[in-house]
Parts: C-alpha cells; structure tokens; sequence
C-alpha cells in the first residue's frame, strides 16, 4: 500500500510554514538546508550528523522551551525513522511534542505534524495500537482549524484507513478512504486529477481486494492509471506500478475462477459417486431379492 504525502511532514520542518507562528533565523535554514541536501543525494549519515549539530547549537543559544528546538529535534527524529532507528527516534519526536504543547496548546497545527510523524513510526513498527489514538487526535486537530477539505485532512484520513487495513478493520477503512477521496477531489485541495487522488484511489482499490471485491478495485485502479498517465505520461513509474496491480488483480480473479471451478468439480465428482454408489447398492438388493 501507497504512503500518502509523507513528504509533507519533511517539507514543513525543511521550508517553514505559516502553520505555526515561529520562524527561522538565517542560520538554522543554511544548516537545515545542507541537510536536506545530504538527504536528498542519500547521504544519511552526514544528514544526521548535521541535523544532531543543528540541534546542539539551538540547545547552547536557546531556551530549552523555543520552538526552533522543537523543529532541530523533529528533523532529526525524522532522519532517524527514515534510517529505521526508531529507538532514536521517538523520544526526539516526544520531547518535540511536549514543547510545542507548552508553547502552541495542545490544538496547534504544529503539535498535531508531530503526533502524526510518531504514528507513522509506530505503523513501522507494528506497534497499531499506539498509532491509533495520534492519528485521532492528528486528525481532530487539523478539522478544527482547517475544515474538512484539507491537505492534512486528508492525509490523517488516508493513514489511519491504512492504519484499520493493517489491523484488519475494513469496515473502518472505507469511510475513511471514501472521505478522503472526495476531499482531495476538491479543487481547493488537489482536483480529482492529481496524482494524491491516484494514490488514494489505489489504496481503496487495495482494500477491496482484502475484501474480495475484485471488479470494485479493478474501476479505481484504472482510474489511477488514467489520473497518473495523464500527469507523467506512459513512463513513469507510478504508471508501471498501477499497471501491475491491474495485472496482479487480473491473476487473482483468473486463480479465483479457477478455485471455484475446481469446487464445482469436485461437488460434481462427488454427486457422480454418490450416484453410482447408490445405482451399486440398488442394483445389490435386487439380485439379493
């Protein structure tokens, strides 16, 4: 299943936003800029490095309670998921949690990217249970301030349906999916031909499979193949990917013929003998008799 604008979370501790009323000085952006350009060309290691030197200034210069060393620990906590070391990673994430709680309220937007940054870690791990209730309160929080039709609306949705689909609550995910299908076809988020409603057209589609709906996932998956062709032209490879799962869902219908035909068959083979089982023993009693 498709991860739905994880990179967001990256871009608004990277650029700044206006989400949160801090803003960067000079220099932290020079340094998180050379960090998110160590990323970028994959050089983790060197990304930590500056992300942890990042935060060691702000630490020496700045209150512990200001937001900027909120922002240091967060990217750092998100080089470590990245990395798959979440041990690092999650106690940054919390104390970066608790110190925009302390200075935005517990309602900020900013205190909400955290928590749904920690729950995607817990999804990594496996640890459902603990995601669930972040997301909910990821999800709430960005309602309350945006409004239903919003980019981190509909992120929240997206990853906690996915969340229910890996805890295997499907009746749970579809409203979801659905509801953030029809916010991101908004022109005021995306438009129902951007590559985002491809994404959460697969990951519907996917849903269906789980529940053997298979000609329901097959319409959304040829609509996200339409939606990314059109944004990427036939060489891309979101193209390649919608197009095996068209055909990874065509051999599961054709293995799903085939096992009903051979249930048929042997309910058939089965009557045969009983048929003749019962001509045998018919056929006994009257040359008894």
């Amino acid at each position: 299943m498709k991860r739905i604008f994880t990179s967001l979370w990256v871009l608004l501790f990277v650029i700044g936003t206006d989400v949160t009323a801090s803003a960067y000085d000079n220099e932290w952006k020079t340094l998180d800029s050379e960090i998110n350009s160590f990323y970028n060309q994959g050089f983790d290691d060197h990304a930590v490095e500056a992300a942890k030197q990042t935060l060691q200034n702000d630490e020496q210069s700045l209150s512990p309670d200001d937001p900027k060393i909120a922002r240091s620990l967060s990217l750092l906590a998100m080089l470590y998921k990245y990395k798959g070391q979440y041990a690092q990673a999650e106690p940054l994430f919390k104390r970066a949690l608790t110190i925009d709680e302390k200075v935005f309220g517990e309602d900020d937007a900013s205190v909400a990217i955290i928590l749904g940054n920690l729950a995607e870690q817990y999804i990594h791990q496996g640890q459902y249970a603990q995601a669930e209730p972040l997301f909910k309160r990821a999800l709430a929080i960005f309602a309350k301030i945006f409004g239903p039709d919003n980019v981190f609306v509909v992120t929240e949705l997206n990853n906690l349906a996915e969340l229910y689909i890996h805890q295997g609550q499907y009746a749970q995910a579809e409203p979801l999916f659905k509801q953030a299908l029809a916010s991101a076809s908004n022109e005021k988020v995306f438009g129902e031909d951007d590559a985002s409603v491809a994404i959460i057209l697969g990951n519907l589609a996917e849903l269906y499979i789980h529940q053997g709906q298979y000609a329901q996932a097959e319409l959304l998956f040829k609509r996200a193949l339409a939606i990314d062709e059109k944004n990427f032209g036939r060489d891309h490879p979101d193209v390649a990917a919608d197009m095996k799962n068209i055909n990874t869902l065509h051999r599961k219908i054709i293995m799903k013929k085939v096992e009903q035909l051979i249930i048929i068959a042997g309910i058939f083979f089965a009557i045969i003998l009983c048929c003749v089982y019962l001509l045998k023993l018919k056929s006994s009693k009257l040359m008894a008799s």
